[in-house]
């Protein structure tokens, strides 16, 4: 369970953040300053800190520089939440560090789902993901854009190719339509999960040997969709 340290001196910003992120999943940690916080940091280090700006002791923006600085914070995720909204408030707090940057009035939801997608940032950075991606004779180069079957080159939009390396990097595990939704279109996209299975459709007639009879991407009815971890018969035997 991810830890997200929350600093804010008004006390119901503080619960309301809390526990929007406990229902999400989150264990959580309140502060009414900055000095108690980075002595919090000091003692355990959290997995991501969402900071007030116009705090006390210090304000925000001296804390997250307060934790760039130190090689051993230097990497923790930071999102300001602050009622300054110009343009040149959001573009100092990121110069200082910032990850993201939320103006109250916020919506929790939206929090939630900004923390998600930094700490997701944070994991791909410590741990990089393979350039190439195989299965049997389907191969994916993720630096170069590129999807191959048998040889021969497959013509992907964007959205097709990164739900493709999406699947295929969760081979076997059941990932929902609003897990596809967050991860390949983001956080900011609206619409409603019947453009994953448009998707997954479309992804299928330039993939499966049969897209009628999908070997590779599986349905998993009422959740979602898998990636086999089974290799695709040799097409001599598929019928």
């Amino acid at each position: 369970m991810a830890l997200v340290y929350i600093a804010d001196d008004e006390e119901s910003i503080c619960k309301i953040v809390s526990i929007g992120l406990q229902d999400s999943g989150f264990e959580t940690a309140e502060f009414a300053d900055g000095k108690t916080l980075l002595e919090a940091v000091d003692r355990r280090r959290p997995d991501a800190v969402i900071l007030d700006w116009m705090m006390p002791q210090p304000d925000g923006l001296t804390v997250c520089r307060t934790l760039r600085e130190n090689s051993r914070t230097h990497d923790i995720p930071v999102l300001m939440l602050t009622a300054r909204g110009e343009e040149i408030d959001r573009v100092l707090g990121l110069e200082i560090g910032a990850d993201d940057y939320i103006v109250k009035p916020f919506s929790v939801k939206e929090l939630c789902a900004r923390v998600k997608a930094v700490l997701r940032r944070s994991a791909r950075k410590a741990a990089p993901e393979p350039p190439l991606l195989f299965h049997g004779s389907l191969s994916v180069d993720i630096e170069r854009h590129q999807v191959t079957k048998n040889g021969r080159p497959v013509e992907l939009t964007a959205k097709e190719f990164d739900l493709l390396v999406m699947l295929m990097r969760h081979k076997g595990k059941v990932l929902t339509r609003d897990m596809l939704l967050d991860r390949v279109w983001g956080v900011e996209y609206f619409g409603d999960t019947r453009t994953v299975d448009v998707h997954v459709r479309y992804l299928r007639q330039k993939i499966e040997t049969d897209p009628d009879n999908p070997i590779l991407i599986r349905t998993v009815r009422g959740v979602g969709y898998k990636f086999s971890e089974l290799p695709e018969p040799k097409e001599e035997n598929v019928r």
